[in-house]
């Protein structure tokens, strides 16, 4: 989705779970626990999209800082001009993930407002 937004003009945004374990990102720009970071290479410095985890150097208020956030926080990805991407909900966890305790189902979760991209 990053490549493809990059070759297509658009700018990627990847939304993250700042609450999530792992996550290194500046605690001033988190907002109801989510932050929205711009990965566009302008943004960057030393961009890594791994499996494991997403890493670079971005500026923040005109300070440097060394961003860290594991691949498991990242909520989605859109294209800041269009609000086009991709949402990653729980339905994408991992087959091992510990289920909900108790015998009432999960709440429903709000139909989300991006559009996927193919």
């Amino acid at each position: 989705m990053h490549e493809w937004m990059l070759d297509n003009g658009f700018t990627p945004h990847l939304v993250v779970d700042a609450k999530r374990e792992g996550v290194r990102v500046p605690e001033a720009h988190v907002k109801d626990g989510k932050i929205v970071l711009n990965v566009s290479p302008s943004a960057t410095h030393g961009l890594v999209l791994g499996n494991d985890f997403v890493s670079f150097s971005a500026r923040f208020g005109g300070v440097s800082f060394d961003l860290m956030v594991p691949v498991a926080a990242v909520l989605g990805i859109y294209a800041r001009e269009t609000g086009q991407g991709m949402i990653f909900g729980e339905d994408d966890a991992p087959a091992d993930a510990a289920p909900p305790d108790g015998d009432e189902p999960p709440p429903a979760r709000p139909r989300a407002k991006l559009k996927v991209v193919k």
